[in-house]
C-alpha cells in the first residue's frame, strides 16, 4: 500500500470513529435557511486558521475546544437557535453535545462546510 492510500485511509478511518464517538449525528430535517432568517446563530467550529481559509459569510467562529465558554459571550438565550457545523460534521457533533450539556436547548448539527454552502445554495 503505497503513503497516499495509507493517509486516505487513516482519514477515513479517523472521520468514522471521530462520527461515532463524538456524536456526529447530522440534523437533517432542520430548515437551515429558515433558522437563519428567524436569527439562529451560526457557528463554525473549526479552527481559526481553517475559518480564516475559507467560511460562510455571516457565520461566527468559535472552536469546538472553546465552544462551552465561547458560545456565552455570543448566545445569552439559551433556547436560541444555534447551528453548528465544521469540516466534517464530527466536531459539530461534538460541539452540539457539548452545548446541550452547557443548557442549550436548540442546538442543530448541520454537519459539514460543504453541505452549508448546499443548503444555503453558495
Amino acid at each position: 500500500m503505497d503513503t497516499t492510500t495509507r493517509t486516505i485511509l487513516i482519514i477515513a478511518v479517523v472521520g468514522v470513529l471521530a462520527k461515532l464517538f463524538l456524536g456526529g449525528k447530522v440534523d437533517k430535517d432542520a430548515n437551515i435557511p429558515a433558522l437563519i432568517a428567524d436569527g439562529a446563530l451560526l457557528i463554525d467550529v473549526r479552527t481559526p486558521g481553517e475559518y480564516a481559509g475559507n467560511h460562510i459569510k455571516g457565520s461566527i467562529n468559535i472552536p469546538v475546544s472553546s465552544i462551552a465558554t465561547g458560545i456565552q459571550k455570543k448566545a445569552k438565550d439559551k433556547s436560541q437557535a444555534i447551528i453548528v457545523f465544521c469540516h466534517s460534521g464530527a466536531r459539530s457533533g461534538a460541539a452540539k453535545k457539548a452545548l446541550l450539556q452547557a443548557g442549550y436547548t436548540n442546538v442543530i448539527n448541520s454537519g459539514s462546510l460543504h453541505c452549508m454552502r448546499k443548503v444555503l445554495g453558495q
